[in-house]
């Protein structure tokens, strides 16, 4: 590490030969075998509907996005998948990544890969699509879960933080989202209120005085939710067995910040913004080893190898080697148990 220095480090699959000699087996042999199920979610595909930010740029309100697509995608993970072992990274700059490590989801081919991330997906289309999520009249119990999760952001984020309904610009997209027969009563009752809040009030009552397929037109502003708030998944990266993700621990080339691990029970207090920096962690460093040496020459000093080890916690990366080292604890016991039952089932005491 030291010698090659390098300033990223991304990873891949589990070769069916060493990665350096793929160009010297047999045509066809060097394989992939295994690899986490990985979920790369970029603010940049929200751009269409957050007002804060654009492009790389991230803040407090839209951020919001993030907490929801972490909530979402663990509890389907969890629930719906029956994975155990699973880790929320933060990119370093303007996303975050999931890896799921338990043997089932390491050891899934391709399809099986599409076919979560395609069970995943409800915003589809690109930016050519206006409207971008088509609910059935019978709503999938996944996106009934999934809806009650943005329910509780939705208005604090889409309403309040990034008033999606301030002005006519802004309603325009909301009401392109809506049935015709109920866009000229829709531009009326906008006109008339106040606030975005009023104004979203007012969408379900309109939608309702059409009095055509109520059923189906009731769906329409869960639609307009789960566009405005539903994580959007890069299923190319989630699906291929040869992508590359960044390593946990990397450092952001253009921020600096470490792509640190995401504590999920904490996950509304974490702020992308006090992630700790490398300028940061070296600077801390420098101070632990100026207290040590000035230990020393004080005669207080402890052996170099308890020193070494103890050296990262007294940063500001603690806490967060502390949820890596609790996620990998886990994972070693869950190795060990299915160890345990092979032996026993092969009588092998």
């Amino acid at each position: 590490m030291q010698k090659m220095c390098p300033y990223k480090i991304d990873i891949g699959a589990v070769y069916s030969h060493r990665p350096s000699l793929h160009n010297t087996v047999k045509s066809g042999t060097f394989q992939a075998q295994e690899k986490e199920l990985v979920f790369d979610i970029d603010m940049t595909d929200y751009d269409d509907v957050r007002r804060c930010c654009s492009s790389a740029d991230i803040c407090p309100k839209c951020w919001t996005l993030m907490t929801i697509a972490v909530r979402i995608l663990d509890r389907a993970l969890a629930e719906d998948f029956g994975f155990k072992h699973r880790l929320w990274v933060y990119s370093g700059r303007r996303g975050v990544h999931c890896w799921v490590c338990d043997d089932s989801a390491r050891k899934l081919s391709q399809a099986e890969r599409s076919a979560v991330a395609e069970y995943l997906s409800v915003v589809k289309g690109g930016e050519e699509t206006i409207k971008k999520v088509q609910l059935p009249e019978t709503i999938h119990p996944f996106i009934g879960k999934s809806l009650k999760m943005v329910e509780r952001y939705f208005e604090k984020y889409a309403l309040v933080d990034q008033d999606i309904l301030e002005n006519k610009q802004c309603w325009d997209k909301v009401i392109a989202l809506v049935p015709e027969v109920a866009r000229e009563s829709l531009l009326r009752e906008f006109s008339k209120a106040r606030s975005s809040v009023e104004r979203w009030d007012k969408l379900s009552s309109c939608l309702e005085a059409t009095g055509k397929d109520f059923r189906r037109y009731s769906n329409i502003p869960k639609e307009i939710m789960l566009q405005f708030c539903y994580p959007r998944l890069d299923v190319n990266v989630s699906k291929g067995l040869n992508h590359l993700l960044k390593s946990p621990f990397s450092v952001h080339p253009k921020t600096g910040r470490i792509s640190v691990p995401i504590d999920c029970k904490k996950l509304d207090q974490f702020d992308p913004f006090s992630v700790p920096t490398i300028s940061l962690i070296c600077s801390e460093l420098d101070n632990v080893s100026k207290k040590e040496e000035d230990e020393d020459s004080a005669g207080e000093g402890e052996p170099e190898a308890k020193k070494r080890t103890r050296d990262y916690k007294r940063t500001s990366l603690a806490p967060y080697i502390k949820v890596f080292e609790q996620f990998l604890d886990k994972l070693d016991q869950s190795r060990k148990g299915e160890l345990l039952n092979k032996s026993d089932l092969k009588k092998e005491f």
